[in-house]
């Protein structure tokens, strides 16, 4: 009788643990959301830097900008090349320029978060061009066309 409760409690906590892997959420689709995000955080600051629209309330995307790039490494687990990525190989081979990638753009939103809670326009203005040119350095190396 024991040996069956143990047997069974083993079925149910491995049940439990594949139920819990099968809810984990799709690398790609996640990392997808995530980046659609970052793209609207980015359109709406140069939609403020050109119409010289009020800097302050881009502060709290931007702070997201820089969370979301301290775990952009981390979204590319490996098997997550296959499917509907754009992601390059070279984001697996070369994971330390890819983290280097990460880190730059990362600095770049922090610059942009602070400049916007001092509602510094001109320093938004750069740090928004810094924050353009450290994805687009990111897109030449690390995502397909």
């Amino acid at each position: 009788m024991i040996k069956h409760k143990v047997v069974l409690s083993a079925v149910v906590i491995l049940a439990g643990v594949g139920a819990a892997q099968a809810q984990m959420p799709d690398p790609i689709a996640l990392r997808q959301a995530a980046f659609d995000m970052n793209a609207g955080t980015f359109g709406l600051a140069r939609t403020i830097v050109a119409n010289k629209l009020d800097v302050k309330p881009l502060e709290t995307g931007a702070r997201g900008m820089v969370k979301w790039a301290a775990l952009i490494p981390s979204m590319f687990p490996k098997g997550s090349d296959k499917g509907d990525t754009k992601a390059l190989p070279e984001v697996w081979s070369d994971p330390a320029g890819f983290k280097k990638a990460a880190d730059e753009f990362g600095a770049a939103a922090l610059k942009l978060a602070d400049a916007a809670k001092a509602g510094d326009a001109d320093g938004v203005a750069a740090a928004t061009k810094a924050v353009g040119d450290a994805c687009g350095a990111c897109h030449k190396v690390f995502r397909a066309k």
